[in-house]
C-alpha cells in the first residue's frame, strides 16, 4: 500500500470484480509510468520504460534490501507476497538478470489489469517472473524449505493487511522458505499509537535473529500514518549501508535496530494467529 498519491495523473482504465475496483492511472510526468489503485487506494507505481525507478518511498527502501542482498548483478530467487503492478519484481529483473521470481497476488482483478495493460517484458537472459493468483499464506505454506534468497511481503486487501499475514506464525512460515543466507522484508501500514506496528516488529523479532525497522521520523514518533519497513534475517543485516542509503533518499528515513528497536517494541507481545487483526485502515486524509 502506498502512503501517498502523486498528482498529475489521468485515468486509463478500470476493472470491477466481485470484491474490488481496480484502476490504472497514467503518470503524466513519466510517459510509460502508471499508478495502480484498488478501491481508490494507491497500491503500486511502475515505470515500464525504467523499471529501476522506484517512485514510492517505502518501495525504494525495499529496493535497498534487494541491492544489498548479494553482490551487484548476482541473480536471486525472490518470492513476492503481494504482486500489485510487479514493481519490485521488474526491478529485480532489471538489476539482477537471470533471477527466478514468484509473485503471489490474491486479487484476480489486479492480476488481470496488470497483464492487460502492464505486461511484463522478459527478454532473453533477464529471468522469469511467475504470477500466481492465490492467497499468500496458502502458497507460502506449500513452498519447500530453503527455496528463496529473498522474500518481500507487501500484501494488502485494499488499504489493510489481512490478519493472517501479520502473525508470528506467518513470519515463521516466511523464515522456513528462505535459504540460510536469505533476507526478509515486510511493509507495514500504521499510525498513532503504532500498536499494530510494534506487535508486528515483535513478531518478526521472535522468529529472526536480526531485525531492523526503517521509517520516516514523523511516522516513527507516532505523529502520522505511514509505511514502516521491517527487514530481518538469521545473519547480520547490512545496517551501516542501509542507514546511509535511507538517510540519502529524497524523503530521508531512520533505521532503528538493537537497543533502540527493543525500546520501540517494549511491552508489545508478538502478534499471533489467535489474536491477529487486519492492519489499521489509514485515515481518509492520507489519500486526499
Amino acid at each position: 500500500m502506498a502512503g501517498d498519491q502523486r498528482t498529475g495523473d489521468e485515468r486509463d482504465g478500470a476493472w470491477a470484480g466481485a470484491g474490488s475496483r481496480v484502476e490504472l492511472l497514467r503518470d503524466l510526468d513519466r510517459p510509460q509510468a502508471w499508478m495502480l489503485l484498488v478501491d481508490g487506494v494507491p497500491q503500486s507505481h511502475v515505470d515500464l520504460d525504467d523499471p529501476r525507478h522506484l517512485e514510492l518511498e517505502y518501495v525504494r527502501r525495499l529496493g535497498h534490501l534487494i541491492d544489498l542482498a548479494a553482490p551487484a548483478g548476482i541473480p536471486l530467487r525472490v518470492l513476492h507476497l503481494g504482486g500489485g503492478a510487479l514493481t519490485l519484481a521488474r526491478y529485480v529483473a532489471a538489476t539482477r538478470p537471470g533471477s527466478r521470481q514468484l509473485a503471489v497476488e490474491s486479487d484476480p482483478e489486479v492480476a488481470r489489469a496488470v497483464r492487460q495493460t502492464l505486461p511484463v517484458d522478459e527478454p532473453a537472459g533477464t529471468g522469469r517472473i511467475e504470477i500466481r493468483i492465490a492467497d499468500a499464506r496458502a502458497v507460502l505454506e506449500q513452498i519447500p524449505a530453503g527455496s528463496f534468497d529473498l522474500l518481500i511481503a507487501d500484501a494488502f486487501a485494499g488499504a489493510q493487511t489481512p490478519a493472517h499475514l501479520t502473525s508470528a506464525e506467518f513470519t515463521a512460515a516466511a523464515a522456513r522458505v528462505l535459504a540460510p543466507a536469505g533476507s526478509y522484508g515486510v511493509n507495514i501500514g500504521d499510525g498513532p499509537p503504532l500498536a499494530h506496528a510494534r506487535g508486528r516488529v515483535a513478531a518478526v523479532s521472535s522468529v529472526f535473529t536480526h531485525t531492523c525497522l526503517i521509517a520516516e521520523p514523523a511516522v516513527l514518533r507516532g505523529r502520522r500514518f505511514g509505511n514502516l519497513v521491517v527487514l530481518a534475517a538469521q545473519h547480520p543485516l547490512p545496517v551501516a549501508a542501509l542507514t546511509r542509503r535511507v538517510a540519502a533518499d529524497p524523503f530521508p528515513a531512520r533505521l532503528v535496530d538493537g537497543t533502540a528497536l527493543d525500546q520501540f517494541t517494549a511491552g508489545s507481545a508478538p502478534i499471533t494467529d489467535l489474536q491477529a487483526e487486519p492492519s489499521p485502515p489509514p485515515p481518509p486524509e492520507v489519500f486526499a
